[in-house]
């Protein structure tokens, strides 16, 4: 699916009120257990996504990349972000679909 249809259904989940943008709204999404899914844009940094990642993986939230990047975000929805959580589990079924899930390994979290 091209990042364009993806773009249709994360706007349809934000006019449902089912997504939340930015780090540290997506973090309290997790937090919370409200985020059913979080998607990173492609040009995310490496410590922001690694901060997420944390996040993802502490509260057991799968984390997909988008394939999209920031700008690509903030056209389709008037607000650049890296990161976005998707609130509803068949929204996030369907927005995940076809994407690539970001595997996370829970020993970079830990220094040895």
């Amino acid at each position: 699916m091209k990042g364009n249809n993806k773009i249709g259904l994360v706007t349809m989940c934000r006019k449902a009120g089912k997504l939340v943008m930015g780090m540290d709204m997506v973090k309290d999404a997790c937090a919370s257990g409200k985020a059913c899914a979080v998607f990173a844009a492609s040009d995310f940094s490496e410590k922001s996504l690694k901060e997420i990642k944390f996040s993802c993986f502490r509260y057991g939230v799968k984390l997909y990349a988008l394939g999209m990047t920031m700008d690509e975000i903030h056209f389709g929805l008037g607000k650049r972000t890296g990161v976005i959580a998707v609130c509803d589990g068949g929204f996030a079924k369907a927005c995940a679909k076809g994407l690539e899930h970001i595997e996370i390994d829970e020993d970079e979290f830990y220094c040895s």
